[in-house]
């Protein structure tokens, strides 16, 4: 039987808890206005969007006029091809990082050869560039290659021959695809160093090699970080639009992902703008369903590696 002084603090603890969760509650509010207003003036004409707040909506002013008409086949922007064009950018430009990383990662953790410190290094501190100066060189790359002419033999080396992919997805994800290697080799490196040891060593005396200890142990205890990493590297190439308007620009409309063909929405002196909350929420919906689909792995994944095994 508890006594009375037990029961206050029950009593106290939970009232603590309550109030602690008010300003959380009160950030989520803020934060879903926003998105709530976008949803509400999806389904409103060019006339309810101006005259008045999404707040003061009634039911009979509720119209998917603007959806179909961003969905419509014939038009120059549709989001039908256009979402097609994002999923063939983002999908590689996520599963291509985290294939190349994973291994990278392991061979920094628990591979020793020569000049491993100093080449760890020297991949992190790639992620110092910045991604604005390199996209006009990577899309000279794309069109011309790269070639080194060496002085006074007159002969030109080709590292790099002419792919001529600019004004394609391939160009896009590529280029994600390459930024994205630093950090993944990163954010792997600090989860994988820090499972334990026994395990490894455990499996060497069992004679697994490496590649087996890869396969069968570090891989399914790398999960959480695998997935807090494709959150984080799908929710950015799907929301891209430098990238994509650089390397695709105008060269091939068909190509062009969400991102750019919203911009496009609008219309010559914004006469479509109605149409921008109907394509902006349609362009949400995806990394909405890919967060919370792996959410359970998505704040276990963010404290990789902060606590040693």
């Amino acid at each position: 039987m508890s006594t009375p002084s037990t029961g206050s603090r029950g009593l106290g603890a939970r009232l603590y808890r309550g109030l602690s969760s008010v300003p959380m509650w009160a950030f989520a509010l803020v934060w879903l206005l926003p998105s709530l207003g976008l949803f509400v003036n999806s389904f409103r004409t060019r006339d309810g969007q101006r005259g008045s707040g999404f707040w003061r909506t009634v039911p009979d002013q509720f119209t998917i006029e603007n959806y179909q008409t961003v969905f419509e086949a014939n038009t120059v922007n549709s989001l039908g091809v256009s979402l097609l064009n994002s999923l063939a950018i983002s999908i590689p430009a996520t599963i291509i990082p985290i294939s190349i990383a994973a291994f990278a990662a392991y061979g920094f953790a628990w591979i020793d050869f020569k000049g491993r410190k100093w080449l760890f290094i020297i991949t992190v501190s790639i992620l110092a560039i910045p991604l604005q100066v390199a996209l006009i060189p990577l899309l000279k790359m794309y069109v011309g290659g790269a070639h080194l002419t060496l002085p006074f033999i007159g002969k030109t080396l080709t590292f790099i021959p002419a792919w001529g992919i600019n004004g394609t997805s391939t160009a896009v994800w590529l280029t994600h695809t390459g930024f994205a290697m630093p950090f993944a080799i990163f954010l792997l490196h600090n989860y994988i160093s820090s499972l334990p040891k026994d395990i490894f060593e455990s499996a060497r005396i069992d004679g697994a090699d490496h590649f087996t200890i890869f396969w069968r142990l570090v891989l399914p205890l790398s999960i959480p970080v695998l997935a807090a990493f494709a959150i984080f590297q799908f929710l950015w190439t799907w929301n891209d639009f430098l990238i994509a308007l650089t390397m695709i620009g105008s060269a091939n409309p068909d190509a062009l992902p969400t991102t750019v063909a919203i911009a496009n929405l609008a219309g010559d002196f914004g006469r479509n703008e109605h149409l921008l909350p109907a394509g902006a929420f349609v362009q949400a919906f995806v990394p909405l369903v890919v967060f919370f689909a792996l959410q359970r792995y998505f704040v276990r994944g963010l404290l990789a590696g902060s606590i040693k095994g």
